[in-house]
């Protein structure tokens, strides 16, 4: 007779493995032809994306949504997937071997901007950055891989705009 295999985790384990997938939602707008990127800042004050860890009962994209609305204000229209992700480290707490630094993949979801209302979580302060100047701001009091990283994600999300963009104008509706 077959067993299906068990996998068995300790409390600990689990607890790390919590929160080790988070959605961010990569606001943007054209503004005159030019890509504007919508940012929020953190409580450490530190410039990013709107994020946060997945909702149950909703998809990453509608997590993605529902972050963007909270801590920006956004109603816009969100892709279902993602086009870019990072790795960022957060910090387990303590001095134990259990509360080690874990790593969370975070999965990037496209959002243009239609309308934005004010946040409903104080001191998020959205604001809207060139490529250029998001990618800088974004590089600021981070470990210079996780800039690197959201560097990268802002280039991505500009390429994956400007192919939508020639799509649009090729397209005959």
């Amino acid at each position: 007779m077959h067993q299906p295999s068990v996998k068995v985790f300790a409390l600990s384990q689990l607890r790390k493995m919590r929160g080790s997938e988070q959605v961010a939602a990569v606001c943007y707008r054209l503004r005159t032809r030019r890509i504007e990127f919508l940012l929020v800042q953190t409580r450490g004050g530190r410039w990013i994306f709107p994020k946060g860890s997945m909702e149950a009962g909703l998809t990453p994209a509608q997590t993605a949504a529902l972050e963007a609305h909270e801590e920006a204000g956004v109603h816009g229209r969100m892709e279902e997937a993602s086009f870019a992700s990072y790795i960022r480290r957060k910090s387990g707490g303590g001095n134990s071997r259990s509360s080690a630094d874990i790593e969370v993949t975070v999965n990037a979801y496209l959002c243009e901007v239609l309308r934005l209302d004010s946040p409903s979580e104080p001191g998020r302060n959205p604001t809207w950055y060139s490529p250029e100047k998001a990618k800088r701001v974004l590089r600021e009091d981070r470990a210079p891989d996780l800039g690197a990283e959201l560097a990268r994600v802002v280039d991505c999300a500009v390429a994956r705009i400007e192919r939508l963009r020639a799509g649009k104008v090729s397209d005959p509706t």
